[in-house]
């Protein structure tokens, strides 16, 4: 076993929400030498160095442009959010009876979770604050880092039919137990504390529940990972990794977390947003390319739209398609959807394979079945912004969207030596449908 797994698992740790998953992102690259660009400012870029820019603290963008007359833009964009729930504003809830009372947060379902996971185990507070201080608008991160809340079960006594299917209520049953009546007006407080800020400078908040339980590494074999946030972690995490330890010296690599996936990316910092197009941009611009030598970059260019992909499932082997079966442990994802809710079609799952065969990386077929429909992710909504070839992959989970999801061990090795090999070329087009990949 390599130290990528325990480091995905690290990262994961450090990362309770995604405003806290780039910030971890921020530092690793800093750490590797790159400079922080702000949209606000002027960019004056320089060949061979390294660069990042961030949106809203929940997206980042990173590039390395080895000269100014680069071929193409070799990119890999990932998510930063996964399902939970958000914490309202004005949080706080009384519930009593004959003199009984609880105190709970108020909460909604952010993104499409798995609801029954989230019962019986220790959750906790984090995301960031907005103050006014000292006349600025600041932004703190907030991480309550200690077991604060729980959504408890109801007991079978109370309800017989429970273990024959449930339809959860969110404002009813997932609304977690913050303390007991003593508990009523301390919420903000406790945040505040948690970053060292007054309570009264608090304007607004963006916080979110997270799973305190650990992941762990575990099977026969030790085979495979559990932990929460795999979905879309894991492929942010191994797409850094390949990143920071690969380039071409004709190719602009371009590494990009997008938050606000798993609701549709419809956001200034999703990959339903400019900001893909608006670093691209900047990048041709800081070089003094004109706009020409942007779209002749843009038609070589080419994206891995890294997400995870629905491994087969032991207990439920049927729903699954017949003969695109992926596991665990056998190699990289590549996804395929008719209707295009991937990207994936034959020239650029043409591209991808011929990268990973020569760099003896395994790969697998994914398809839904035909009856049932499935996920979609941010490869065709970015491209509605910057149109390239795309492949949509991932690597192969159980219980997606679950607080506490399972992978493979090897196939974090396997994503990263398949994005490094993807870094590691120059894609360019000799006319539309012929490609030639420079290693």
């Amino acid at each position: 076993m390599s130290n990528y797994p325990q480091g995905l698992l690290d990262f994961i740790q450090q990362s309770p929400s995604c405003f806290h998953a780039i910030d971890i992102i921020k530092k690793q690259l800093t750490a590797n030498g790159f400079l922080q660009l702000l949209e606000s400012d002027s960019w004056e870029l320089e060949a061979g160095k390294s660069y990042f820019v961030t949106r809203n603290l929940s997206s980042i963008i990173a590039f390395k442009v080895p000269r100014p007359d680069f071929v193409s833009f070799h990119i890999v964009a990932s998510h930063s959010d996964s399902p939970t729930f958000k914490i309202k504003e004005n949080a706080e809830l009384e519930v009593s009876r004959a003199g009984a009372k609880y105190t709970q947060l108020n909460t909604e379902r952010y993104g499409g979770m798995l609801c029954a996971p989230w019962f019986d185990r220790p959750l906790s507070v984090a995301g960031r604050v907005v103050t006014q201080e000292n006349g600025k608008i600041q932004t703190h991160l907030v991480n309550i880092d200690r077991d604060l809340v729980l959504i408890p079960n109801l007991a079978i006594h109370m309800n017989r039919q429970a273990n024959d299917g449930y339809a959860y209520n969110a404002q009813k049953d997932m609304v977690p137990l913050f303390g007991d009546g003593c508990a009523k007006g301390s919420f903000l407080k406790t945040v505040a504390d948690s970053c060292n800020i007054s309570e009264k400078d608090i304007l607004s908040t963006d916080l979110f529940l997270y799973n305190r339980m650990p992941g762990t590494i575990w099977g026969a074999n030790e085979e495979f990972i559990s932990s929460p946030k795999l979905d879309d972690l894991e492929c942010a995490y191994t797409s850094l990794q390949a990143f920071l330890n690969a380039s071409h010296n004709k190719s602009a690599s371009i590494y990009c977390v997008f938050d606000n996936e798993e609701v549709g990316s419809g956001t200034k910092q999703g990959a339903d947003s400019t900001f893909l197009q608006d670093v691209l941009g900047r990048i041709n611009s800081a070089f003094g390319r004109t706009r020409e030598q942007f779209h002749m970059a843009v038609a070589s260019s080419f994206m891995l739209s890294a997400d995870n992909a629905h491994a087969i499932h032991p207990n439920h082997m049927d729903v699954s398609d017949p003969t695109n079966l992926v596991e665990m442990n056998q190699g990289i994802v590549i996804k395929y959807n008719a209707n295009q809710k991937y990207t994936t079609d034959a020239v650029s799952a043409a591209v991808f394979k011929n990268i990973c065969n020569q760099a003896g990386v395994p790969y697998q077929s994914f398809t839904n079945r035909s009856d049932m429909l499935g996920g979609s992710t941010l490869g065709n909504i970015s491209n509605a912004h910057v149109s390239l070839n795309t492949v949509d992959i991932g690597l192969a989970q159980l219980a997606m969207h679950s607080c506490y999801e399972t992978a493979g061990i090897k196939d974090i090795d396997y994503m990263i030596e398949g994005i490094k090999a993807f870094y590691n070329s120059c894609i360019s087009m000799d006319a539309d449908g012929i490609y030639q990949i420079e290693r």
